[in-house]
């Protein structure tokens, strides 16, 4: 790294930034590791960079170090703060420190009209509410051109899968399906991090489709909803008293006997536009 500043450890240390389960931290702190995450997020260099739960920075320095030209890290423990003000001095006029809930907060006006690129290790415990909550945007496309983000593998995989997956597709990977392009960048083992999670996990990159079929989103929500409770059932058991059942099957071209982790998109997105 040319901006000299001090192994993350060392960081950690003069700080006191034990990682609190509360918060879902696991601090990645390889910084060849960070480095591919920034990487990967394609050039960032024309890019706004939203950052949620940089912890002691070291994705905040990789993106730095790969020319993004702003990075918005938004991060909830007060602790951390210090650290990432240090890392701010080492990149002048180009980190911008929000303490805040990320679940809460609107980072859109900070970007004053320029785009945006989502690149961010997660915390464990608020990861998939952030991810629908980007999904959710309205209008489409999002402010973001790109999210590249860790989760625990068991969840990229339910965001990335396709019916032929048929244990991990469901609402996730719908939604995340309909709105955008997804694919897994690569796994992590759990001692890549500090403290190291008992599970594997995996960045997940995803793109907004330009134009993806039209529907309203209340309502292919509602469909899937009732649809995935109960995923082992035919749909003609699972949609009862969602709407006229007889024509949200017929929009969808089926006879009621499917069940719903067989149907791929279109299904839902035909239902969702019938209800």
């Amino acid at each position: 790294m040319s901006d000299e500043l001090p192994p993350l450890r060392e960081v950690i240390r003069a700080h006191g930034l034990d990682a609190k389960k509360s918060l879902g931290q696991n601090f990645l702190l390889d910084l060849n590791i960070t480095n591919k995450i920034a990487r990967l997020a394609g050039p960032l260099d024309s890019h706004v960079v939203i950052e949620v739960g940089p912890g002691p920075g070291g994705l905040t320095r990789a993106l730095l170090s790969n020319n993004a030209a702003h990075v918005i890290a938004i991060e909830r423990d007060s602790r951390c703060i210090a650290a990432l003000e240090e890392v701010g001095s080492a990149y002048p006029g180009r980190l911008t420190l929000i303490e805040a809930d990320a679940l809460a907060f609107d980072p859109v006006p900070l970007l004053a009209g320029r785009r945006a690129k989502i690149v961010a290790n997660l915390p464990y415990n608020i990861g998939t509410q952030l991810l629908i909550g980007w999904l959710r945007q309205n209008p489409w496309p999002p402010f973001w051109d790109s999210l590249t983000l860790m989760f625990q593998k068991e969840v990229a995989k339910r965001i990335t899968a396709t019916p032929a997956e048929k244990d991990d597709w469901g609402r996730l990977g719908i939604l995340s399906n309909w709105r955008c392009t997804t694919r897994i960048l690569f796994d992590l083992p759990g001692a890549a991090f500090t403290p190291p999670p008992k599970v594997t996990s995996s960045v997940v990159h995803l793109v907004p489709r330009p134009d993806p079929e039209d529907a309203p989103l209340d309502a292919v929500e509602r469909i899937t909803a009732a649809a995935f409770a109960q995923r082992r059932k035919m749909l003609r058991q699972s949609l009862k008293g969602v709407g006229d059942l007889a024509a949200l099957l017929d929009a969808a071209g089926l006879d009621g006997s499917e069940r719903p982790e067989t149907l791929p998109v279109q299904a839902f997105l035909a239902m969702a536009r019938a209800l």
